[in-house]
C-alpha cells in the first residue's frame, strides 16, 4: 500500500488545487479551466511523492519524470488550444441543464470528481514513491519507462499533426487521415493508454504495487468508453466523410488501414 502519509498529502493538496479552480472558474464563468489542469495534478501527485515517499531516489526520480514530461505537455497544448476560446461546448451544456444551480454543483461533479479520479489514478505513483524496495531499476522498470516515452512520443506526434491540419483552411470541414491518423482514430487517447501502463509497469515491479492495475484499467475505461472515444466520436459521426473513416481506420489500437 502507498504510504499513508504520501496518499493523505496528495489527497489533500488536490482538494485545495481543486477548490482553488473551482473559485477560479466562477470568477471567469469556465468550468473547463479543470481540463488543463488534468495532467498538471499528477505532477503535483509526483512531486509530493518525491517529497514525502520512501521509494529509492533514482525510482522516485525516474517516476516524477516521467509523469512531469507527460503532464507538462498535456496542459500547455491544452491551454494553447483552449485558452480564449471560451468554455468548451461540453461543460456549457452542463451549464444550461443545471442552470442557476451550476455553480455549486460544479464544485461537486466537475471539480471534486476530477480531484477523486486524480487521486485513484495516481495510485500506482503512489505505490512506486512510498515503497523503498526493490533499491535499484530492473528490467522491469526500463521496460515501463521506455512503454510510458513510447506513449508520451504518440500522444505528442498526433497532436502535433491534428494542429498543423487544422492550420490549413483548405482542410476545413475535412477529416484528418495523416500521419499517425492513417493508422488510428485516436492516436492522442492511445498514448494515454500507453503512458497509464508504462506507469503501472513501474509500480508493478515492486511486487505488492501489482494490485493497483485498478488506475490503468480505470483510465483505459474512461477513453474508450466515458470522454474519450467514444465522447468525441459522438461528435464527429455526423461530418462528411467520417464514416468512410470510420470503416477504413482502427478505432483505437494502430493498425494498417483497411
Amino acid at each position: 500500500m502507498p504510504d499513508a502519509s504520501v496518499a493523505g498529502t496528495a489527497a489533500a493538496a488536490l482538494a485545495v488545487a481543486m477548490v482553488f479552480l473551482w473559485l477560479l472558474s466562477l470568477q471567469r464563468k469556465d468550468s473547463s479551466i479543470v481540463d488543463i489542469f488534468w495532467g498538471l495534478g499528477f505532477v503535483l501527485v509526483a512531486w509530493i511523492g518525491v517529497a514525502r515517499g520512501h521509494g529509492p531516489l533514482p525510482r522516485k526520480l525516474l517516476v516524477a519524470a516521467l509523469v512531469t514530461v507527460w503532464g507538462a505537455r498535456l496542459a500547455g497544448y491544452l491551454a494553447w488550444r483552449n485558452l480564449g476560446h471560451g468554455e468548451d461546448p461540453r461543460y456549457q451544456a452542463m451549464r444550461r441543464r443545471h442552470g442557476a444551480r451550476w455553480p455549486l454543483r460544479s464544485l461537486v461533479i466537475v471539480f471534486g470528481l476530477q480531484g477523486a479520479l486524480i487521486w485513484i489514478i495516481s495510485l500506482p505513483l503512489l505505490v512506486a514513491l512510498s515503497l523503498p524496495s526493490p533499491a535499484a531499476i530492473g528490467p522491469i522498470e526500463v521496460v515501463g519507462a521506455a512503454v510510458t516515452l513510447v506513449g508520451v512520443a504518440f500522444e505528442s506526434i498526433g497532436d502535433i499533426q491534428l494542429a498543423a491540419w487544422k492550420r490549413d483552411p483548405a482542410h476545413k470541414g475535412r477529416v484528418m487521415d495523416r500521419g499517425l491518423w492513417r493508422y488510428t482514430r485516436h492516436p492522442n487517447y492511445f498514448g494515454d493508454f500507453l503512458v497509464w501502463w508504462g506507469l503501472y509497469g513501474i509500480a508493478a515491479a515492486t511486487g505488492i504495487g501489482a494490485w493497483t492495475i485498478v488506475s490503468p484499467a480505470l483510465m483505459s475505461f474512461l477513453l474508450l468508453r466515458v470522454s474519450g472515444v467514444t465522447l468525441l466520436e459522438a461528435a464527429l459521426k455526423k461530418r462528411p466523410g467520417y464514416d468512410d473513416y470510420v470503416r477504413r481506420t482502427s478505432a483505437f489500437f494502430p493498425l494498417p488501414p483497411r
